[in-house]
Order: structure tokens, then C-alpha cells, then sequence
């Protein structure tokens, strides 16, 4: 969709014939902007005869850009530009002059003008050094969008991420405040429970930790990677065969269909591994005894599928459009006392992103859940510079 963005300059020259002459050539100027959707910039033109003019017109409302005459009445262009290199928003700089020597060019430069010109201005210099400028105020302006950004999603995260870490803590500390007394402990008979307890909390948090290692490693290209050529059934097979050993032990049935033969796939086979022991470690976690997985690993010539479904508690349509997110789970009665960082699926998106791949989910309350992973088979994933390392 095209975005239409406006930008306001003022012309500061005592001579009215030139103000009007450069208003004439920018009036119906526009900038397109790169990327092919027609977005662009207009420009809304304002004038002024002097510097004490223009530091009225710029007071209540600064504008963009300033075209700027070197010599003025009064003040003059270096003077204005000295007051106003401090505005925020920046205000851009082009000054004008006659004489336009390196001299006034390294002087204009040290006051913060971004460009100078040389009078007479021809009008295709104009409007060149106009696009540069747009171009450069809507580029700081995405950065400057796309830094906030970033710190609303790092608060967030840090957030979460506080959340995540006190209630453990919290639940480690009371059992060591009941443990300091060993003699009450040991007589309530709660003592092997209060230790049982602790190291599940214990556990759990090695467990958020090295999610978010590996989160930030894939997020940041410091995982070491090896792509090469695998089989990708027989990298399930075995995920399959260790998922089946917790499976058991609530009478889960895992089922790998059909048996076939060798999948070749160009892809890192630890990322593989990741990706399928999270869809089976879920599929597990959240089924109900007695339940089944089915595994099946659909490929064909453009793309490979690999779909995990369960009998389990199912999500509800919000839960399922907010599973991939960081540090989200579904928070209900049910999954009260399972153990989760809530970053696994998020960890699995992010590489599924690199092989030019998606993430779908289907589920209903009381009904299952299936997980569907989608690989591009023709396009190889992103490579990892040879001289990264993994971090530390």
C-alpha cells in the first residue's frame, strides 16, 4: 500500500525572486521513495526575508528542511544556522550561496548544514539535492521508529523475563525457609517433598536458561551451524524413540507413519532435532493419559511438511494464534503443573524462518493439537559466516 509522507521547507533568502523561483520549481516536486509501492514524499513550501523571520516561523512549528541563504540582512545564514542546529526534531540544513568556496562549504558544515550550493542554483541541482535530504529525514525517522521499537520489545522481554524467574525463586526460597528448621521438616514427613520440589524448580530454571542462550544465539547468528546433507527420517526416528520413554509413562502411544526410506534434506541436523523434539516434548507434555501422537513427515519436491498431532487438552483459537510467541503458554487449570520456559515453539519458529519456512497450528479445547512445520526443500537456509563461533 502506498504511503504518502510530507515533509516542510522553508526558504530563507532576502531576495523575493529567488524564493519564488526556487517555491515554483518544489511545488509540485515529489520524492519516490525505494521499494516499488508507490510510497512518496511531498513537500510543503513556506518563505521568510530575513533570519529574524524565520526564527518566528520556525519557533511554533520548526520545519524539515532549511534552504538557507549565506549572506542576509540582519543575522545571518551562519548565525540562524548556529541557533538552530540544537532543535529537535533536527532541522536539515542546505545553505545557499554565491560564495560557496571550501572555506564557507567547512564553516557551514562545523555550524551542522547538510549540504551547500553554489548560486546560481540550477533547478535540477535543486531538486537533486532536495530527494537527497528527503530521503535521508525519512530514513533517520524509521531508525529512530525502529530503535524505540526495539526497546518496547526489550522491555517486554525483560519483563516477562523477571516474571518467569521470581516465582521459582520465590518457591525455592520458602522450601529452604522450612528446611531451616530440619527437625519440623523431617516430623511433618514433608522433607523428601520439599527437596523433590526444589530441584524441579531447580530444573526448570536450567531449563529457561538455556532456552534463552539458544534464543539469542539463533537471533543474533552466533549459533554454530553445520548444513549438510541428512536424512531427515532418520533424525526423526530417533526423536521418536526418545520422546517414547516419557511417552510410556502415561500410557502414550507414539506412532511414526508411514515407514519410508531415507528423506534427504540440506539442513543443520541439530536444528532438526530442536524442532522435532519440541513438537514431540509438547505433544507429550499436553496430551491426557492413554493418548497418541501420530508423527508424519510429508515431502515432495518443493516443499517437506512434518506434522505432530495429539489427543491432548487442546488450545482455544487466542491460544493457538499466541502459542509461536515468546515466553507464551497456554495458562489454564490444566496446564497449572506442567513444566515449561514458554520458548521452545518460539526457538522453533525462529528456525523454521531460516529454511524459508512456516509454522501452522490447529487445536480445540478437550480435542488435540496439531503442529505443522513447513520447509522449502529448494532453498537452502541462510549460512552461517565460517568464522562465527557458537557463544559462550
Amino acid at each position: 500500500m502506498a504511503d504518502t509522507e510530507t515533509l516542510r521547507i522553508l526558504i530563507v533568502d532576502d531576495e523575493p525572486a529567488l524564493r519564488r523561483g526556487m517555491e515554483r520549481v518544489l511545488r509540485e516536486f515529489t520524492v519516490s521513495l525505494p521499494g516499488g509501492d508507490g510510497s512518496e514524499i511531498r513537500l510543503e513550501i513556506e518563505e521568510a526575508g530575513s533570519a529574524e523571520e524565520a526564527l518566528e516561523t520556525i519557533g511554533p512549528q520548526p520545519p524539515d528542511i532549511l534552504l538557507l541563504d549565506y549572506r542576509l540582512p540582519g543575522l545571518s545564514g551562519l548565525d540562524l544556522l548556529e541557533r538552530v542546529a540544537t532543535a529537535d526534531p533536527p532541522i536539515l540544513t542546505v545553505l545557499i550561496s554565491a560564495y560557496a568556496t571550501l572555506e564557507t562549504a567547512v564553516a557551514a558544515t562545523k555550524r551542522g548544514a547538510f549540504h551547500v550550493l553554489a548560486k546560481p542554483v540550477r533547478p535540477d541541482e535543486l531538486t537533486a539535492t532536495i530527494e537527497k535530504v528527503a530521503r535521508h529525514i525519512v530514513h533517520q525517522r524509521q531508525a529512530r521508529a525502529l530503535a524505540e521499537e526495539r526497546k518496547r520489545v526489550r522491555y517486554q522481554f525483560v519483563s516477562i523475563l523477571a516474571h518467569e524467574l521470581k516465582a521459582p525463586l520465590a518457591a525455592v526460597a520458602g522450601y529452604l525457609d522450612i528446611l531451616k528448621d530440619r527437625e519440623a521438616a523431617i516430623g511433618s514427613g514433608m522433607y523428601d517433598q520439599i527437596i523433590e520440589r526444589s530441584t524441579a524448580r531447580i530444573d526448570g530454571l536450567k531449563k529457561l536458561i538455556n532456552d534463552m542462550l539458544d534464543l539469542t544465539r539463533i537471533e543474533s547468528g552466533q549459533r554454530k551451524r553445520k548444513v549438510e546433507e541428512i536424512d531427515l527420517y532418520e533424525v526423526a526416528s530417533t526423536c521418536v524413540e526418545v520422546a517414547k520413554v516419557d511417552a510410556i509413562e502415561h500410557d502414550i502411544t507414539v506412532s511414526f507413519t508411514p515407514d519410508q526410506g531415507p528423506i534427504p534434506l540440506l539442513a543443520d541436523r541439530s536444528e532438526m532435532e530442536i524442532i522435532l523434539n519440541n513438537l514431540l516434548s509438547n505433544a507429550v507434555k499436553y496430551n491426557r493419559e492413554g493418548g497418541t501422537v501420530e508423527v508424519a513427515i510429508e515431502p515432495n519436491e518443493e516443499q517437506l511438511a512434518i506434522r505432530i498431532a495429539d489427543t491432548g487438552i487442546g488450545m482455544t483459537p487466542e491460544e493457538a494464534n499466541t502459542v509461536l510467541n515468546d515466553f507464551t503458554r497456554a495458562r489454564n487449570e490444566k496446564t497449572r503443573n506442567i513444566p515449561g520456559s514458554g520458548l521452545g515453539l518460539s526457538i522453533l519458529k525462529r528456525i523454521v524462518a531460516l529454511y524459508d519456512g512456516d509454522v501452522s497450528v490447529e487445536s480445540g479445547p478437550n480435542v488435540g493439537t496439531q503442529l505443522a512445520v513447513h520447509l522449502e526443500c529448494n532453498v537452502a537456509p541462510e549460512p552461517v559466516p565460517v568464522t562465527q563461533t557458537a557463544a559462550p
